[in-house]
This record gives C-alpha cells, sequence and structure tokens, in this order.
C-alpha cells in the first residue's frame, strides 16, 4: 500500500512503544498507541498515560486525517473488534482482520470485507 501511495496510519492499543518498532518496520508514517507510565527506575507502572485519547478510534482517525491534510476517499481501515466499528465506519473500505464475533456480526450485516487467519470463529464441516 505504501508503494501505492498510501499514507499508513496505525491506531491501536498496543503500547506505543512496540508500535513504533513495528510500524518503522513496515514503513508506518503516523502511530497512536498507547503510552504506559514508566517509573523512576524505569520499569513499566501499570498506569495509562493520556488514556482519554483512545476513547475512540474514530475520533483519533477524524484528527488525524484533518491534521495530516488527508482524506478518506479510497481510504482502507483494518479492525478486530467492534470497538472498532465506529472507526471502520469511516473508511472507504473497512476489512475485519480475525474478527471477533460481534465484529464479524456487524460485517456480515454491513457487507464488510472478513479475513480470517485464526480465532473464535466457527467452522462447521459437513460431515
Amino acid at each position: 500500500m505504501k508503494r501505492d501511495g498510501y499514507f499508513l496510519l496505525a491506531i491501536s492499543h498496543s503500547p506505543k512503544w512496540l508500535l513504533d518498532k513495528f510500524c518503522k518496520e513496515y514503513g508506518f508514517d503516523k502511530v497512536y498507541g498507547k503510552r504506559y507510565e514508566i517509573d523512576a527506575a524505569d520499569l513499566f507502572t501499570g498506569a495509562i498515560v493520556d488514556d482519554a485519547v483512545f476513547e475512540n478510534k474514530a475520533e483519533v482517525l477524524r484528527r488525524a486525517v484533518a491534521v495530516e491534510g488527508l482524506t478518506l476517499e479510497g481510504s482502507v481501515g483494518v479492525g478486530d473488534t467492534e470497538g472498532d466499528i465506529p472507526m471502520l465506519s469511516l473508511v472507504a473500505r473497512p476489512i475485519c482482520f480475525n474478527p471477533n464475533a460481534s465484529l464479524y456480526a456487524h460485517a456480515q450485516q454491513a457487507g464488510w470485507g472478513v479475513v480470517v487467519e485464526r480465532k473464535d470463529v466457527i467452522y462447521r464441516l459437513p460431515f
């Protein structure tokens, strides 16, 4: 996608320090992740810094589009839980990757693409 001129944006509940490394490897342009508090001994305290930023990924996406001067026309979004529904509703091509049951049900109703590698999906095979 990067070669096709896409601006790659990651919005995740994963730790930002980890996302920064992963996303740099894959050429992402901007990364939003949770920031965890680190104490004077350089240890994680378990506290999350600025958690309010991630209450709604759709708002993070809207803000990033405005700040970066982007458009959602031709955009692609990927999510895996029902918490991603508001964000996926904004993009032109929503993809549910290894969705949990709630997102899968919503994707079927909305006609969104679903890619399953593994997770809580039930396959019924003929006997």
